[in-house]
Formats: structure tokens, C-alpha cells, sequence
């Protein structure tokens, strides 16, 4: 690819990004050629679809998520603590913009979504973290992933809805970790 055009493709994606971030995932692709600074014929030939333009923007989240995980992994310290900061952290990734909180939650576990890849990153991570919690007998019996996904994304959501801040969702964050712990 061309300097130029990679360059085009790099802005697009932060212009969706940022959009996206404003005015939630069916924000229209012409303002975010126009914030991007591209005519819209530009934007299509890299992004045919809203859906490869939302796989573009998605990559970067995944080595995000993947990276917060481990970040989360390496802590030193008592269950809960390690618990509520993937649960804070777990909000902040969903939280990235307006609306995908309760669009992430809802998709949760549904394979057939056009947002399923996202999902299975989250409940993936989220899985990294259980299993970890189970080796220490941190947790109780039967806890799933994608169960803890749908609780602290519906925190996530009211919070969104809401507009809380982090000291408002600590304390839900933390009933829910107070119930899944052993």
C-alpha cells in the first residue's frame, strides 16, 4: 500500500473511531470520511462495509483487551482486589463508546451477532481471569465467564445510560464480585 493511502486508512479508522465514540456504532460513515478529511469514495475503498471498517477499528481492541488481561493477571494480592480491577477494567473497555456497553451485553454469548468476535476476546479474557481465581479456590463452584460478562456489562450499561462515573459503579462492581467469591 501506497504511503498516502495507508495514511488515508490509518486516519479513517481513528476518525470511526472517534465517532463512534460520540455518537455510537450506526453513526453515519459519511461523518467519519468528512472527519477523516477523505471524500467518501476514499473511506469505501478501503472499508467496503461498516463491517470492515468495524473489523479494522476491532483488531486494535483486541491486542487492547489482551493486553489488559495480562496486565490484570500479573497483579499481586488478595482475590478480590484482582477481581474488581478486571471488573473496572472489563467497564472501561465496553464503555469505549456511547451505547456499546448495552450492545456488547446483549450480544453476549450469541455467536450469530456481526459482534461476536468482540465477545469472544471479552469472554475470553474474562476466562483468563476465572480460571486463575479457580486455581486459588478464590472463587465459588461454577462460576462462567460469559455470566460475569453479562453482569458487570449491565453495570457497564446502567452506568453508560446513566452517565456514572467510576466512583458510582464501584459499588455494584462490588457486590458482584462479593457474590462470586468463595
Amino acid at each position: 500500500m501506497r504511503a498516502d493511502a495507508q495514511r488515508n486508512r490509518e486516519r479513517l479508522i481513528e476518525a470511526a473511531r472517534e465517532v463512534f465514540r460520540e455518537q455510537g456504532y450506526d453513526a453515519s460513515l459519511d461523518e467519519v470520511a468528512k472527519r477523516a478529511g477523505v471524500g467518501a469514495g476514499t473511506l469505501y475503498r478501503h472499508f467496503p462495509s461498516r463491517d470492515v471498517l468495524m473489523d479494522a477499528i476491532m483488531q486494535s481492541w483486541v491486542d487492547r483487551v489482551n493486553d489488559a488481561a495480562d496486565k490484570v493477571l500479573v497483579r499481586e494480592g488478595d482475590a478480590r482486589g484482582l477481581l474488581l480491577e478486571w471488573f473496572e477494567t472489563y467497564v472501561g473497555l465496553v464503555s469505549v463508546h456511547k451505547g456499546g456497553p448495552a450492545k456488547i451485553t446483549s450480544a453476549m454469548g450469541d455467536d450469530s451477532s456481526p459482534i461476536a468476535t468482540k465477545c469472544q476476546t471479552l469472554t475470553a479474557a474474562t476466562a483468563r481471569v476465572v480460571e486463575r481465581l479457580e486455581a486459588e479456590h478464590a472463587l465459588k463452584e461454577h462460576i462462567e465467564p460469559v455470566q460475569l460478562n453479562r453482569l458487570v456489562g449491565g453495570v457497564a450499561a446502567v452506568a453508560d445510560n446513566a452517565d456514572l462515573d467510576r466512583a458510582a459503579v464501584r459499588p455494584m462492581l462490588e457486590v458482584i464480585a462479593d457474590g462470586v467469591l468463595a
